[in-house]
């Protein structure tokens, strides 16, 4: 039984630490002050000074990370997401899932050059290929392999 309950806590933990990273790095999208276009002394494209939507509040989060006004809105309803299925088992398994897939063929999509702006909605490239790869994988290994051993494990053992 204690097997069974670390392995359901380690889903849920995984759902609320990718929910909360997630949220807080929209959040900071939002505040000029983290915001920055690299080689200039601007921070971002302000939202109403910008030509299309893809520029509105373009920039990049902590200097490393390009973002828009919509990628903000979607980390942080991601983040939102993620902190939600924290209560329930079935919720965490659910968005760790989702979010492991959805995230790996974000990352791959963030190499083709065609496909690297999503489509002219929000940038997918630079540093977000690899942190969107590597948070994919954590939530694939943490939320989803992890808990495949911990009750195959509690089966075996009572049989």
């Amino acid at each position: 039984m204690e097997n069974i309950n670390a392995g359901n806590m380690t889903e849920r933990y995984c759902a609320l630490i990718v929910g909360m990273l997630f949220l807080i790095l929209g959040l900071a999208g939002f505040i000029p002050a983290l915001v920055t276009l690299p080689g200039t002394d601007a921070s971002y494209v302000p939202f109403d000074a910008s030509p299309s939507a893809y520029a509105k509040g373009f920039g990049y989060v902590f200097g490393l990370f390009p973002t828009n006004f919509l990628h903000n809105l979607v980390h942080c309803a991601v983040g939102v997401f993620g902190i939600a299925s924290y209560s329930d088992l079935n919720s965490a398994r659910l968005f760790n899932r989702f979010f492991a897939v959805a995230y790996i063929a974000i990352a791959i999509l963030g190499v083709v050059p065609v496909a690297n702006t999503m489509f002219n909605l929000m940038p997918i490239f630079g540093n977000n290929v690899w942190f969107n790869a590597l948070t994919a994988i954590a939530v694939a290994y943490y939320g989803i392999i992890i808990p495949a051993k911990v009750k195959g494990a509690s089966v075996s053992q009572s049989s």
